[in-house]
C-alpha cells in the first residue's frame, strides 16, 4: 500500500554567491590577482576601471546592475505579445554580434582568423593546489555539515609535504568538538587521492597507503605496524627474529615498501612556496594600531557600458543576445560583490585579531596570548569556517616581521600560579632550552619537561615530545655529537 511520507533531513547547500566569496576568501592577493585576469578573459562585460570615474561603491553597483536586470525584464514581458507578430531579425535592424565579440575594446577569448599561431601563446596547463584538490574531494563525499565543517579545517593545516601539521586534540579544541570526531573524519580524508593525506608521521602514511592495497603484502604490514622502529634503523636481523621469517620474505616486503609514497602531497601547486607577500600591514598611527590590506594590484572593476546600451535596446538586440548578457552580467555582479565583501571580511577578522593580541603587536612577540578561532568567530560574528578561510595562507607584515595569521591562534596552557598562556611561548622555551644544552650530552624530554616545571608551566614529558616534533627538532640521542 502507497502513502504519503515526511522526512526531516539536513543538508548542506550554498549558493552561487556564497560558493564564490568562499573561493576567493582563501585566495592570497596574488592568487586573487590571477583570479581576476581570468574572468576578464571570459567575461566581456567585465573590465578594469582604470579612470575610477564613478564613487559608486561595491553594493551601489550591484543595486545598479538588479535594477538594469529588472528594467530589462520588465520591457521584456511588456513587449512580448508584440515582438510575436514582429520580424526583429531583419538584415537591416540586426546588429553583427560576431563583430561585437570580437571587438578589441573587450575582453571575451576568441578564436584567430588567421593561420599565423606563432603570434598566440600556447595556454598552460591548468593546476590545482593540494587544498582545493581535496576539497573537491571532501564536498562529494557523505558527510553531515558538521563532518564538513571538521574536514575542511583539517584539510587546511595539512602542509605541502601532505602531512597533519598539527594534532588531532588540538584541532578538537579549536574547533569546540569531541576529538573522536576528528578522527572520524581525518580516517576519511587519508584515504582521499593521494592515499596517505593527512596523516600525522611516516609511519602512519605508509600503513595507510599497504591498506588501501586489493592485497596488500600482510608482512610489510606487520613490519610497519609492528616493528616500524627496527625498520627505521635498519635493524633487519631483530625483525627476522622477532617476526621468525625468512630473508627471502623480509625482502618481498621491502619491495612492496619502497613502492610507496612517503610525500604523498608532492605533484601539486603550492601558493608562497619560494617568497611570502604580505597581504596586510599592521602599523601604529596615532596611538592606535591601522589595519590596511596591500591590494594595490588588484584591479577595480566595473560593467562595460556597450553591453548595458546593448541590453536595453529592444529594437536592434536578438533575445539570444540579450540572455547571454544577462548571465553574464549576474555572473560579473557576483564577482564585483564578492571581492568588495572579501576586503570586508579579511580586514574585519585581522583588526579582531589586533584587539585580541594588542600586547604582541605593542610590546613583543613574547607576549602572545592563547586564542582559538571560536574566539575571533564569536568577536565578528561569522562562521567558524569563514574565519578559517581568511587566516589560512595569508601573511601580515608587524612591526616584528612577517607572520601567517593562523600563527596567532594557539591553545592555552595553565602555569601553576594559574595564569594562561599560549602553547608558543611554551615552545619557544623548550627552545632556548635545547639551543643552550651541551652538545656532548643532551636533554632528553623527561629533563626539558623538569626544566619547565621548576619555571611554573606544568608541562608532561609527552607534550614536550609533541611540540618538539611539531618544532622538527630529533630526539636527543641524534642531537649529541662528539
Amino acid at each position: 500500500m502507497m502513502g504519503l511520507t515526511q522526512k526531516l533531513s539536513m543538508q548542506m547547500k550554498q549558493s552561487p554567491q556564497q560558493v564564490l566569496l568562499s573561493s576567493l576568501l582563501q585566495l592570497p592577493s596574488l592568487s586573487l590577482e590571477q583570479r581576476i585576469k581570468t574572468e576578464l578573459e571570459q567575461n566581456p562585460l567585465l573590465e578594469i576601471d582604470e579612470l575610477q570615474e564613478t564613487d559608486l561603491s561595491a553594493e551601489q553597483e550591484a543595486e545598479e546592475e538588479m535594477a538594469l536586470l529588472r528594467e530589462s525584464s520588465d520591457k521584456d514581458d511588456k513587449d512580448k505579445d508584440k515582438e510575436k507578430d514582429k520580424d526583429t531579425d531583419s538584415d537591416d535592424d540586426e546588429i553583427d554580434w560576431d563583430t561585437i565579440l570580437n571587438d578589441e575594446d573587450n575582453f571575451e577569448i576568441r578564436m584567430p582568423r588567421d593561420n599565423n599561431v606563432e603570434e598566440y601563446e600556447k595556454p598552460e596547463v591548468a593546476q590545482s593546489s593540494l587544498a582545493e584538490n581535496l576539497l573537491d574531494q571532501l564536498f562529494m563525499a557523505k558527510m553531515t555539515p558538521k563532518q564538513y565543517e571538521i574536514g575542511e579545517y583539517i584539510v587546511w593545516n595539512i602542509n605541502n609535504v601532505g602531512y597533519l601539521s598539527t594534532t588531532t586534540d588540538d584541532l578538537a579544541e579549536q574547533l569546540m568538538v569531541d576529538e573522536e570526531e576528528v578522527e572520524e573524519v581525518l580516517k576519511v580524508i587519508q584515504f582521499f587521492d593521494p592515499i596517505g593525506i593527512g596523516t600525522r608521521n611516516l609511519q602512519e602514511c605508509l600503513i595507510v597507503q599497504l591498506q588501501d592495497q586489493f592485497e596488500p603484502n600482510e608482512i610489510a604490514l606487520d613490519v610497519l605496524t609492528y616493528h616500524f622502529d627496527d625498520f627505521k634503523n635498519r635493524r633487519f636481523e631483530k625483525i627476522i627474529k622477532k617476526m621468525s621469517i625468512t630473508l627471502n620474505d623480509l625482502k618481498e616486503a621491502m619491495e612492496d615498501i619502497r613502492k610507496l609514497n612517503p610525500k604523498p602531497g608532492d605533484g601539486f601547486i603550492h601558493f608562497g612556496t619560494n617568497y611570502v607577500i604580505p597581504d596586510l600591514v599592521v602599523e601604529k598611527s596615532a596611538g592606535e594600531f591601522v589595519v590596511e590590506l596591500l591590494d594595490s594590484n588588484i584591479p577595480n572593476l566595473r560593467i562595460n557600458n556597450q553591453y548595458r546600451k546593448l541590453l536595453l535596446d529592444k529594437k536592434h538586440t536578438s533575445k539570444e543576445t540579450k540572455d547571454y548578457i544577462k548571465r553574464r552580467l549576474e555572473s560579473a555582479r557576483w564577482l564585483i560583490n564578492s571581492i568588495h565583501q572579501r576586503r570586508i571580511t579579511i580586514k574585519k577578522v585581522m583588526e579582531a585579531i589586533v584587539e585580541k593580541q594588542y600586547d604582541f603587536f605593542d610590546v613583543s612577540p613574547q607576549h602572545i596570548k592563547p586564542m582559538i578561532l571560536k574566539d575571533i568567530a564569536e568577536e565578528i560574528h561569522m562562521d567558524i569556517s569563514t574565519v578559517s578561510r581568511v587566516t589560512n595562507g595569508k601573511y601580515v607584515q608587524t612591526g616584528w616581521g612577517v607572520f601567517e595569521l593562523k600563527y596567532f591562534f594557539s591553545e592555552k596552557i595553565t602555569k601553576t600560579d594559574g595564569e594562561e598562556v599560549s602553547n608558543k611561548t611554551i615552545k619557544n622555551r623548550i627552545l632556548q632550552i635545547i639551543e643552550k644544552e651541551a652538545p656532548n650530552k643532551p636533554l632528553n624530554d623527561q629533563k626539558i619537561a623538569e626544566i619547565l616545571k621548576t619555571e611554573g608551566s606544568n608541562v608532561a614529558r609527552r607534550t614536550v615530545a609533541k611540540y618538539r616534533e611539531q618544532m622538527s627538532i630529533p630526539v636527543s640521542r641524534l642531537r649529541r655529537k662528539i
